[in-house]
């Protein structure tokens, strides 16, 4: 692995935020990395309190853009507001992409002790 590859895993952890209570008693998990699509609840700061969809995702800085949160720049044109991932929280997962429904699947039934069919078959067969 290469430093390139070191500094990409950290920035992704940096992504990370902690999940709502329904949906920690359903995946079994605290915190999940933010993706465009999954709605958010800001805990911190001016914007405490408002709910939204991420529309952008700054890898670079660890942050989010939400939907509905918007300020002035010096130009007078509507910016989003970028919100750090750790001062949000998670209340509604986006699961169209595939890949990530069926890792969250897998810790799940990890979590609660199930077996998948189609893993158990592959182990079996």
């Amino acid at each position: 692995m290469n430093r390139d590859d070191e500094v990409g895993r950290a920035r992704a952890h940096s992504l990370n935020a902690h999940l709502s209570e329904d949906l920690v008693k359903e995946y079994g998990i605290r915190s999940v990395r933010v993706r465009t699509g999954d709605v958010v609840k800001v805990l911190r700061g001016s914007y405490r309190g408002v709910e939204g969809k991420v529309i952008k995702v700054y890898l670079d800085e660890g942050r989010v853009a939400v939907e509905g949160l918007t300020r002035q720049n010096s130009r007078g044109e509507n910016s989003p507001v970028r919100i750090h991932a750790s001062k949000v929280l998670v209340t509604r997962l986006n699961l169209d992409d595939k890949v990530r429904r069926e890792a969250l699947e897998a810790i799940k039934s990890r979590k609660t002790g199930k077996i998948d069919e189609k893993v158990e078959g592959e182990v079996n067969g």
